[in-house]
């Protein structure tokens, strides 16, 4: 989500790549073991750049201890823990491109499992940041920890998730003088034993379930205009100007957002939260910044991957037709298959 220029981030070794007709990819790529115990942490694996209007593809692999047999140059990860609680094989893919906004990569994710408390966790999240990469780079380290770590989380998930998003902002606000004045939209989904979904959210990226090739948006966009009396009441406004997009005090684009200390008092972290139950007729859930999701609708998206088994196939299709679609922005994409 671009709003503003960034200040310089942490991408330094990329700034040197020509920007003129260069879409700039991060793809990662990891799998779990059956019964593995350790965390696995997918995350920053992969960098290449992809020239527009040429096939040319130059990959720099970053190489990870991948179990489970799987090459870590497929763009993919996979779960199939043989354990007696788990009832659905759970995989997933997943491809990031810098967009053509003139500013370094702001988007950041999170793909990777946990075996805690006798429990199978998939933990799966986009983080879309603006004003700079490092609210969201804090969020894809501490986020989930934070989540986990509540007391409440295995009696009550939803009132865990919601404090910790609460606790989360609270200390990104309080570290603002090394985090900077951005912010970050997330969405986050925890697959709990593959039986159990829960996804949460702020701002703009949005998750989407596909069931029985029926696209079913479980996020809900926090757009200022649909927020307009709550931002009143705390003294900001919405601005509406012609061939623009409604912005908190014609700023910011979502009315809901991690960081940004300057607009606080007028933005929320408070995320909706579903629960989902994995059944025989889940297919898959897409998780997107709205570098997608600008430029195609949830069920547009669906169709377009509903055949492709490989989730990660299924990632780089989305992206690759968002640009298609001459999206500029940012795009993330995670796909999670069930079954």
């Amino acid at each position: 989500m671009m709003e503003k220029m960034n200040q310089d981030g942490a991408l330094e070794t990329e700034k040197s790549l020509k920007r003129n007709n260069v879409v700039r990819e991060r793809r990662i790529s990891g799998a779990v073991a059956p019964g593995a115990g350790a965390v696995f942490r997918s995350v920053h694996a992969m960098q290449s750049t992809l020239a527009l209007g040429s096939s040319f593809e130059s990959d720099h692999i970053w190489k990870l201890g991948c179990l489970d047999g799987s090459s870590p140059d497929t763009g993919k990860g996979k779960s199939q823990f043989k354990s007696s609680s788990i009832t659905n094989k759970v995989c997933h893919g997943f491809h990031l491109v810098e967009g053509q906004s003139g500013h370094d990569m702001e988007d950041y994710h999170v793909a990777e499992y946990r075996k805690t408390k006798a429990h199978v966790l998939g933990l799966f999240a986009i983080f879309d940041g603006h004003l700079g990469d490092r609210v969201p780079t804090y969020l894809k380290d501490n986020l989930f920890n934070n989540i986990l770590e509540e007391p409440s989380f295995w009696e009550d998930p939803k009132t865990a998730i919601k404090n910790a998003y609460r606790s989360t902002d609270k200390l990104i606000l309080e570290k603002s003088m090394q985090l900077g004045p951005g912010g970050s939209t997330a969405v986050t989904a925890i697959v709990i034993d593959g039986k159990d979904l829960w996804v949460a959210n702020v701002g703009d990226s949005r998750a989407v379930i596909c069931r029985g090739g029926v696209a079913d948006q479980l996020t809900v966009d926090h757009e200022p205009h649909s927020e307009r009396r709550r931002i009143e009441k705390q003294g900001g406004f919405v601005t509406t100007l012609p061939g623009d997009v409604p912005r908190v005090n014609g700023q910011l684009a979502v009315a809901r957002a991690f960081g940004d200390e300057n607009l606080k008092a007028h933005l929320s972290s408070e995320p909706d939260v579903r629960q989902i139950r994995i059944d025989s007729s889940t297919q898959f859930v897409i998780l997107a910044s709205d570098g997608l999701w600008k430029v195609m609708n949830n069920q547009e998206a669906v169709d377009m991957v509903k055949h492709i088994k490989d989730p990660q196939a299924a990632a780089k299709r989305l992206t690759t037709e968002a640009l298609a679609r001459k999206s500029k922005d940012d795009i993330s994409c995670i796909v999670i298959r069930f079954g």
